[in-house]
């Protein structure tokens, strides 16, 4: 089993929304000191350690830091605070939510997201969901001014929940999207340096920012980098839940993890998906086709800098994923660990880098 779950927990419990992402950094570079051979930062914050292979071939390992948070856009006289969206949110996750508010190098305060109580509502209101606009969160200030002596407008706030073990192997927290990618990136450097092995390409292991407000991080990256492959890891949104049909399932949590073969950002090169397909077959892991179109992730980007890129991409199964809760399977993580760390050190001969 791999060990990064650990890891995982606290990347999770970080604080990291989109262009916030300094703590989930710090984490990582903890992680891994002395484990690479090169660790750059560009200006945006995309964090890149290299270790050096036998053939000069690049390959880019990319997982994005951020998370989806709200950013404080305003203070009422009572000492309510008003948000926007940073990444894309089901409004219905977020009434009643607690969360942490602050930003980097600030300590972080609880509240909660709140909204005109229901005894107050229409019937007309009653039978829709909250729109953002009308919520507020609720840090319990008496006016503005109290208010401001902990927050100000541009701060932000992320999901306050606990990581947790339940059920068969399932596994709850905030943030799997996409701090599983980090942690499987973590593990696979790990695993080189524990093994003491030189991979056949360079090996630039890409933690990305703002993938969740456009995938910005990556983009910067890939040029600089001009990788001759690439493998995005991600977790991917789930249905496999009483009374959806199987072709809208997209995945199965516990079956391994997802090959894409279209998203909304990019349409993967058969010969990616076979490859990537048969090395789980041949190493006896657990993986599966992304069943549905919908969302994207780096790749979108990826794909077309430098001349073009050939990409894969990997996700996890992760059910309720942009929530508090989401929810993802053991074993899932074991495998796509797996299956990202024997395409990381698959022999040049029999990768179809051309």
């Amino acid at each position: 089993m791999a060990k990064g779950l650990e890891l995982l927990e606290k990347l999770c419990q970080a604080f990291g929304p989109t262009s916030c992402e300094y703590e989930v950094a710090d984490l990582i570079c903890e992680e891994l000191q002395g484990k690479y051979d090169e660790h750059t930062v560009d200006f945006i914050g995309d964090h890149i350690f290299r270790i050096k292979g036998k053939t000069g071939k690049k390959l880019m390992l990319s997982a994005h830091m951020d998370e989806v948070g709200l950013m404080i856009s305003a203070i009422d006289e009572h000492g309510y605070i008003y948000f926007q969206p940073v990444g894309g949110f089901d409004v219905k996750v977020l009434c009643g939510r607690k969360l942490f508010v602050g930003d980097y190098g600030k300590e972080k305060i609880s509240g909660l997201i709140a909204s005109k109580a229901i005894h107050q509502q229409s019937w007309e209101e009653r039978g829709k969901a909250t729109p953002i606009n009308k919520m507020y969160i609720d840090i319990g200030a008496k006016s503005k001014e109290d208010a401001e002596k902990y927050v100000s407008v541009g701060d932000y706030a992320v999901f306050d929940s606990d990581f947790i073990r339940f059920g068969d192997g399932m596994i709850k927290g905030k943030a799997v999207d996409d701090r599983l990618g980090c942690a499987v990136l973590c593990d696979i450097i790990d695993y080189i340096h524990e093994n003491k092995i030189t991979p056949d390409f360079d090996l630039y292991f890409c933690f990305t920012v703002r993938e969740e407000v456009g995938r910005s991080g990556a983009v910067v990256t890939a040029n600089r980098i001009k990788p001759d492959m690439a493998l995005v890891l991600e977790a991917t949104a789930v249905g496999d839940i009483a009374g959806t049909p199987a072709h809208k399932r997209v995945a199965d949590t516990g079956k391994g993890p997802t090959v894409s073969f279209m998203d909304h950002g990019t349409a993967y090169r058969s010969e990616m998906i076979d490859f990537a397909m048969k090395l789980g077959r041949d190493n006896d892991i657990p993986c599966q086709l992304k069943r549905y179109v919908s969302g994207g992730n780096d790749a979108g980007h990826i794909h077309k800098s430098s001349g073009g890129v050939k990409t894969v991409a990997v996700s996890c199964p992760t059910r309720y994923i942009h929530s508090a809760s989401c929810v993802f399977n053991e074993a899932d993580y074991d495998s796509m660990y797996r299956l990202a760390r024997q395409i990381a050190l698959c022999p040049v001969s029999e990768t179809p880098v051309k």
